[in-house]
């Protein structure tokens, strides 16, 4: 008991004194008004025809196409043959077996028309160009006849022959769709593999996509309702981007199954991304431990400090220059796993990341209403330059370098765990125009981005429950911070300049359950609250050592074992009421105090 007669005149000082020194100045209430880009909403039969589904057809009236290695035979005058230069010029369904050593399919019909070409065990190589290039059409459907295996396959070069820059083994200017129930192979060693100018759609079939550059690219739009599809691409896995219609260049899934591996960007869609269902699972630039090589303009520079609080020195090479990063340009690579220019949506589906930049990126907002997301990164798990809004679903992030950033972020459900080394949770006065860590230029006291205001953000939490490991600030608001509900347990910083709460405006707690642990240099409790708070410094305490609060009744209200060392506890419940009084033990220790 002596020893805990010695910490009590410490304990109570700090408990008032954390308490007055962040009351916000008059006028200020502790809430602050969000502006949130609206997302786009979107229904899977709108992007799926019933056209796209059916892979179906009648082989008794379709016209059939024979490869003979370097020529071809067909039974329909709608087939033109030049050397190994097979052309389809109408309406109709095709269906091509056979191997073609160095040659091409060609589809130049009506624009108006929607032909179907059904791949029954077909091999093309085309040394130089596409091998299967989409001239003319109204819409082209690709069917994989079932139990066959296909393969397309270009050379090593792309020769120009007409007006258009063909740089896949898959070109097609029209929309495209694939679907089936056989496999198909696309090989290409210096371009991208398949190429849509258009609308691009798989509804079904199993494909392996390895391309030097994006593995599969749309100007348009990608559309993914089914199958099985693994990409590795030199750039981007799935890239989608409509550099004269910034509402086109969009990214939507469904269904089906997606493995990606990518040195850059996992799937990247220049206006946004949308998922609603399917599973997919992304490495893009060597994952989460390649963040500290130079993959990216300054890549692996020394990060700067902050000046105070919450501002970050991100050792061991996080530090870069800013980048913009919604296009892809020779000098600097995104190399995120899943990134939109506009909005980020996911409805649902499981998703699985490791990323050497930010897992999941939006230039815009970024709203999680569902599924499963589990994340690994060299920087950024969520990361939106507007708002990042969670009202669902489960996220675990294993590794990052901070877990949730956005200018504001809100969260009103769903179950997220995450470690980070740096902030937990981090609202930011500002636009990060790497979206990525590194070193924030410009940056205030706070570790505010660089570029505005320090007080912009916000972190509103109103259900939820969070589990923070963080080894910088636990939630960091360069603004403002409100409580209203849900379940929130922070563990960590365990020392130097970072605190369990950081904010710069207030920080108000109306609801909830809050548990927060930490260091003492730079430690902050809630300005106001409308219910019970303790906050209270217990010297050096070990890891795992347990914390109970009970009430005079001795009901136990709240219980935890940090799984960090800890030298202050903030604690809050809606069961706590303000001026009573509750029995706090630590380990050994215990003593009563009044709430806040």
């Amino acid at each position: 008991m002596k020893t805990w007669q010695i910490l009590l005149p410490v304990i109570s000082c700090l408990c008032l004194l954390l308490t007055a020194c962040g009351k916000p100045s008059d006028g200020q209430d502790g809430t602050t008004s969000n502006t949130t880009r609206t997302a786009p909403v979107i229904r899977a039969d709108e992007m799926f025809t019933d056209r796209d589904q059916r892979d179906t057809y009648e082989e008794s009236t379709a016209a059939h196409i024979t490869l003979n290695g370097t020529s071809a035979t067909a039974t329909s005058d709608a087939v033109t043959i030049s050397g190994s230069t097979v052309t389809i010029t109408d309406e109709g369904t095709y269906i091509l077996t056979g191997t073609l050593t160095d040659g091409r399919i060609v589809v130049d019909t009506d624009d108006k028309d929607k032909p179907q070409l059904v791949l029954n065990g077909v091999s093309v190589t085309s040394s130089d160009s596409a091998a299967l290039y989409i001239l003319n059409a109204d819409k082209v459907v690709v069917t994989l006849a079932s139990g066959t295996e296909n393969a397309l396959v270009n050379g090593g070069s792309f020769v120009i022959t007409d007006e258009n820059n063909v740089d896949g083994t898959v070109f097609s200017k029209q929309d495209l769709t694939f679907n089936g129930k056989g496999s198909l192979t696309v090989t290409s060693p210096s371009g991208h593999g398949i190429v849509c100018k258009d609308d691009l759609v798989f509804t079904g079939g199993t494909y392996t996509v390895t391309a030097a550059s994006h593995g599969v690219d749309a100007n348009d739009s990608i559309r993914l309702s089914g199958g099985t599809v693994t990409v590795d691409a030199g750039k981007d896995g799935f890239h989608a981007e409509n550099t004269d219609d910034d509402t086109l260049g969009f990214v939507y899934m469904a269904d089906g199954t997606y493995t990606v591996e990518a040195e850059g960007d996992g799937i990247s869609g220049g206006a946004y991304v949308q998922i609603d269902g399917g599973t997919v699972d992304i490495i893009s630039g060597g994952g989460y431990v390649n963040a500290e090589k130079e993959t990216s303009d300054n890549w692996g520079g020394f990060g700067g400090m902050g000046g105070g609080p919450g501002g970050g020195m991100r050792p061991g090479g996080y530090g870069r220059s800013a980048e913009t990063d919604t296009t892809t340009t020779e000098d600097s690579t995104s190399i995120k796993g899943i990134k939109a220019a506009g909005n980020v949506v996911l409805n649902g589906g499981t998703v699985t990341v490791d990323s050497a930049d930010d897992a999941i990126h939006s230039n815009g907002s970024i709203t999680v209403a569902g599924g499963n997301f589990s994340l690994k990164t060299g920087d950024d798990g969520f990361h939106a330059d507007d708002t990042l809004t969670i009202n669902g679903g489960t996220i675990a992030i294993d590794t990052c370098y901070e877990g949730l950033e956005a200018l504001h972020v809100t969260v009103s459900g769903g179950n997220i765990r995450l470690k980070a080394d740096d902030d937990g949770i981090n609202a930011a006065g500002g636009t990060d125009n790497s979206g990525a860590g590194g070193m924030r230029p410009g940056g205030d006291r706070f570790g505010g981005m660089g570029g505005g205001s320090s007080s912009g953000g916000s972190i509103m939490v109103s259900g939820g429950d969070l589990y923070i490991h963080s080894s910088g600030d636990g939630l960091d608001a360069n603004g403002t911070l409100t409580i209203s509900g849900g379940h929130t347990i922070v563990v960590g910083p365990t020392q130097g300049d970072t605190a369990t709460l950081d904010y710069d405006v207030s920080g108000v707690i109306t609801g909830g359950t809050f548990i927060g642990t930490g260091a003492s240099g730079m430690a902050q409790t809630f300005s106001d609250s409308k219910q019970g708070v303790i906050a209270v410094s217990v010297g050096n305490q070990a890891a795992g050592t347990k914390i109970t609060v009970t009430d005079k009744n001795g009901n136990e209200l709240l219980s935890h074992e940090p799984e960090l060392s800890f030298a202050v506890v903030i604690l809050s419940s809606s069961e706590m009421k303000k001026g009573e009084t509750y029995t706090i033990r630590v380990g050994d220790l215990s003593d009563t105090f009044e709430a806040e």
